[in-house]
């Protein structure tokens, strides 16, 4: 919310400096998280007056204007079509800094002689002046400027960006922030009452009000004006509207926006005469109504969606934007105001679903105050009578089927103490909560009050919320520190969590990066990976988003591989990813399962290009060596055994086996699979691993051994054997004998210099005692051993 500080003045005395107001609204929970200061720039530009408009010697399209500026009369060349003698217009002296209207650079102004005429300075256009992005003519300001005032004090203003939270929708006006500032400087709030003149006739005679779906909307007021004339919004009301971030377009539509910044209640402008039947309807959308809205685009509607209608049609989406038929264009003569209030959960899904967010719904969705609606409206009624000209009938037409009483809260004294820890007096008390409009009397226990919630403070609710309020004002470094009184409570340990964090440094010290997906997941998605539907039903969200973040996510997969499906587009090396995330598996009359998960995905080029590396790309054997790095780490012993998968490709799948349990899998990524992600790369490579079983492998004591004190021997033996045997068998054959310290697979080999079937696997072998240097002769004999066995095991020769 963007609010200007010359626009807060209207409704309370600014004593301090903007800078310490923003600090205390922050401080209060109105982070002010921007401080815009307009006219700071402004060095050299002054209000000046137009005496005189003559024809350039030397050019038919320039003319030389005379200003005035008070002290002095300057002569400039200008192009601007609209200047006129008697205008008053921002002037720019030399040596002032302004943006360039063309390149839209900051350029210091220097004199210059154009076609022969020396141009001592120049009139502004907003553009100019970084007021808006309007450069189609000379900025011109209102006749009671005051000549050579530096523009700075009379159009300079401060904007303050404000992050309202969602439980303040009364913050999401000036008059609300208004408030607030009164009650932190303890200073009065001066509102006007919006008055105006009406004319005999009953608004009810011109139109007739109907809420079909009261569950949807509490409350529907309206008024008439007849005999308007659209046009431009007057100078002051298009710089407030620009300082609080939106575009001026008529003096009709520029009101209602005015009226929703002001109060902070959205507003819209009918033209009354296409409203057919005279009579408005509020009721849900029927099944295949469509509307077209103001910003020309076709809206399919369902019963769901709450709408606006005349007798025959939808004539806007209610709270969320009007429609093209009834708008108001130039010829509109007769305007019916619209000021209501709509169920926030509905307007939220209406503007979700149709992809269209707007300050108004922005408003509703917060859930604003239904007696905020004909106040609201009466102020518009009079800006629109005051700018537009007309007359307004008699009353507001305001149909309440949603009224209901405010009820005082009860306030006790003990209760203050207790939350604050602070002392306060009831005299205090009061005085802080009358600062902010609430009401309070006496309760029956001395010290007690019962206090009444002002109409559109509708976030305070209990007894709580009035001593959170006493804290914002008085401040929260008023409220005393205070040591534990009892004993710190003993950690309870989470072992998962030192496991994850050494999970993701050791696979950032093996070259992977870490990524952080949505839980929340499209159907479709989930069924990209789980076409079979293995993993079961996911849980769907009551009230998602969208359509892409609909249901919680039963695998980390999806995201993984559309995350890399992203960064292949603009990424040449190779790619390594990884994330550890939770998944969430559905339990029968139960909360979800939160399962913690491991998943990484390789592909790509091995190494970065260069002249030295060659066309090698990461396969699997990459990720079995990442795999094993981390186990080895973690201090645990895994081994890879052949396993189908239905995301992966068969006969490149291994499960991945701890203590004789399954913890996850690797393999390639199935091509139909990567194609289903756009992913074009191949091979990619995909690792999961699940870290709850894996937490329980790795709770072992680590046990550390001395470093030997004797050398080792090497070996290295060469073994013929059926292709079908895998390498790890073997490795944990060699690996059970006792001399053995180190078994290293580092060559394996099919081809013509083996045996059809056959294959050739050759190991380093690293033998070592404890106890003693090992001869040859013992390391022989083990060699020896170690060859009979594995001859028996499954009939390996030796290479020749």
């Amino acid at each position: 919310m963007k609010v200007s500080l010359n626009w807060l003045k209207d409704y309370v005395n600014i004593t301090l400096p903007a800078k310490e107001i923003a600090d205390r609204l922050t401080m209060s929970g109105n982070e002010v998280g921007k401080l815009d200061v307009v006219g700071g720039s402004w060095e050299h530009v002054f209000v000046g007056q137009v005496t005189a408009l003559d024809k350039h010697p030397n050019a038919d399209r320039l003319k030389l204007a005379t200003i005035d500026i008070g002290t002095e009369r300057m002569t400039v060349v200008t192009g601007a079509p609209n200047l006129e003698v008697g205008q008053k217009v921002p002037f720019a002296r030399v040596g002032a800094r302004l943006i360039d209207g063309h390149t839209g650079q900051v350029a210091e102004l220097k004199p210059a002689k154009i076609r022969g005429v020396k141009s001592e300075g120049m009139a502004c256009s907003e553009k100019e002046l970084g007021i808006s992005d309007n450069h189609e003519g000379i900025m011109i300001l209102p006749a009671d400027a005051p000549v050579g005032l530096p523009l700075s004090q009379y159009l300079g203003d401060t904007i303050y960006d404000i992050k309202v939270t969602p439980n303040r929708p009364d913050c999401l006006s000036v008059i609300g922030i208004a408030r607030e500032v009164a009650a932190l400087t303890n200073q009065p709030t001066h509102i006007p009452e919006p008055s105006y003149a009406e004319e005999e006739n009953p608004i009810h005679d011109s139109i007739s009000i109907e809420i079909a779906d009261s569950d949807l909307c509490s409350r529907y007021c309206a008024s008439l004006v007849t005999g308007v004339k659209i046009g431009p919004s007057p100078q002051w009301m298009q710089q407030r509207l620009i300082a609080g971030g939106m575009r001026p377009i008529s003096n009709v539509v520029d009101i209602t926006n005015y009226v929703m910044l002001e109060y902070g209640q959205p507003l819209h402008a009918f033209d009354y005469t296409q409203i057919k039947g005279k009579k408005i309807i509020v009721r849900r959308a029927r099944k295949d109504e469509s509307l077209y809205t103001l910003d020309g685009m076709k809206r399919d509607l369902n019963p769901d969606m709450l709408i606006i209608a005349d007798e025959k049609d939808p004539i806007a989406l209610a709270g969320v934007m009007g429609g093209a038929d009834s708008e108001v264009i130039d010829p509109t003569t007769s305007i019916l105001l619209e000021s209501a209030n709509f169920n926030n959960i509905s307007i939220r899904r209406t503007s979700i679903k149709l992809n269209l967010r707007s300050e108004a719904s922005s408003r509703f969705e917060r859930g604003i105050s239904p007696e905020l609606a004909p106040v609201a409206l009466r102020r518009a009624t009079q800006l629109l009578l005051e700018l537009a000209g007309g007359k307004a009938a008699r009353g507001i037409a305001d149909v309440y089927p949603g009224k209901s009483e405010r009820k005082p809260i009860p306030l006790p004294r003990e209760r203050v103490s207790r939350i604050l820890g602070l002392e306060l007096s009831t005299e205090r008390t009061q005085k802080v909560l009358e600062s902010l409009e609430f009401s309070c009397k006496p309760a029956g226990t001395a010290g007690d009050l019962l206090v009444t919630a002002p109409y559109w403070r509708t976030d305070v609710r209990m007894a709580d919320d009035l001593v959170e309020e006493i804290a914002r004002i008085i401040g929260y470094d008023e409220i005393p520190t205070t040591l534990l009184s009892s004993q710190i409570p003993e950690q309870v340990p989470a072992p998962m969590l030192p496991l994850k964090e050494d999970i993701r440094d050791l696979l950032v010290g093996c070259g992977m990066q870490e990524v952080i997906t949505y839980s929340l997941v499209s159907q479709a998605t989930l069924d990209k990976i789980d076409p079979q539907h293995m993993l079961g039903p996911a849980l769907r969200v009551a009230n998602p988003m969208s359509l892409e973040q609909e249901y919680l996510r039963t695998s980390l997969r999806a995201g993984i591989l559309s995350t890399f499906a992203s960064n292949e587009k603009h990424e040449k090396d190779g790619i390594r990813l990884f994330e550890v995330g939770r998944i969430y598996l559905p339990r029968a009359n139960d909360l979800p399962e939160e399962r913690e998960m491991l998943v990484g995905i390789l592909g790509g080029p091995r190494l970065e290009r260069s002249w030295l590396s060659g066309e090698d790309t990461l396969d699997f054997f990459d990720a079995k060596g990442i795999l094993e790095t981390l186990f080895n780490r973690l201090k645990v012993k895994a081994s890879f055994k052949p396993a189908e998968d239905q995301t992966l490709l068969a006969g490149k799948t291994a499960e991945v086996v701890v203590g004789g349990e399954r913890v996850g899998v690797v393999g390639e990524v199935h091509p139909k699979t990567a194609a289903l992600f756009d992913i074009s790369t191949q091979p990619i490579i995909l690792f999961e691993i699940d870290l709850v079983k894996l937490l329980s492998l790795t709770a072992a004591v680590y046990r550390y051994h001395p470093i030997p004190r004797f050398p080792g021997n090497s070996r290295d033996i060469a073994l013929i054997l059926d292709a079908s045997i895998a390498a790890s068998r073997v490795q944990e054959v060699i690996e059970s004998f006792p001399l053995v310290d180190q078994v290293t697979l580092f060559d394996v080999y099919s081809g013509e210099q083996v045996p059809p079937g056959k294959k050739s696997l050759a190991f380093s072998i690293r033998f070592q005692s404890a106890e003693r240097t090992l001869t040859d002769e013992e390391v022989n004999q083990a060699q020896q051993q170690i060859i009979d066995r594995l001859q028996r095991d499954f009939g390996a020769t030796l290479r020749g």
